[in-house]
């Protein structure tokens, strides 16, 4: 693990604060549907809502609606399948890209493609799919063979390595681009990014964030841009925490 940065500093009260979901706010489960809501997240997204001004975003490659499905009280943006799908608050999902895909094809493909090795997890998409090798790591080289495949066959969209996952999405999308798309509007507009994330797929959105004048906290091992660590949802957790009770 690469060693912390010197101090992690405070959540400043004129954040736009963007949270990965899987590996950031629950801990990675065997599955995805498998995922444990801690008791506190809910209201602590909440608090973290009303403080900030509304300025608090879910940015993940899941889905809006699964998302949804496990914080559905959640009041703030999200940005779901790496950028390709955004909800400003509650208000209807919008698709932000323009790639032509026959989505159910392409899952189709996928499943034929890893029928015979059913250790390899389908994650159905409505902007793409994703093949998971978490039940046996040394299926990775069969996952990227497939995911090259497939996106081979599939103008316009792009790999995206994952931890322990190979996914693809719409080419133009991206967690950075997300970003983008609400550091523009309000009550993101005119905030100090802070963006926190744990997996290869956040890297981008964490190095734009440092990029405006914001930071990146990585959580968990592994490489990163981001200047600040954290070692697990749990302690991204504490650190919200104490910042709502610096707030009040």
């Amino acid at each position: 693990m690469q060693p912390l940065a010197p101090s992690l500093p405070d959540l400043p009260a004129n954040a736009a604060l963007f949270l990965d979901f899987d590996g950031c706010l629950v801990d990675i489960a065997p599955r995805p549907d498998a995922v444990v809501i801690p008791p506190g997240l809910a209201p602590r997204l909440a608090r973290l809502h009303g403080w900030l001004g509304g300025a608090v975003a879910l940015v993940s490659g899941r889905d809006i609606a699964d998302l949804r499905g496990f914080l559905p009280d959640f009041p703030g943006a999200i940005a779901g399948s790496h950028g390709a799908e955004l909800s400003l608050a509650g208000q209807p999902i919008q698709q932000t890209h323009a790639v032509d895909l026959d989505v159910d094809a392409l899952h189709r493909a996928a499943a034929d493609a890893v029928a015979d090795s059913p250790a390899i997890l389908v994650e159905r998409k409505p902007h793409g799919v994703a093949l998971h090798y978490r039940a046996d790591p040394s299926l990775r080289p069969v996952v990227e063979a497939v995911m090259q495949r497939l996106a081979d066959a599939h103008p316009g969209m792009v790999l995206q390595p994952a931890k322990m996952a190979v996914e693809l999405r719409p080419a133009g999308t991206g967690k950075d681009g997300a970003l983008d798309r609400l550091m523009a509007v309000p009550p993101f507009a005119g905030r100090v990014p802070v963006y926190a994330g744990d997996d290869l797929t956040d890297e981008a959105a964490m190095a734009h964030a440092q990029s405006r004048g914001g930071f990146g906290i990585k959580i968990g091992a592994g490489e990163t841009v981001a200047r600040h660590r954290l070692a697990d949802p749990a302690a991204l957790a504490r650190w919200l925490d104490d910042a709502l009770v610096e707030a009040n």
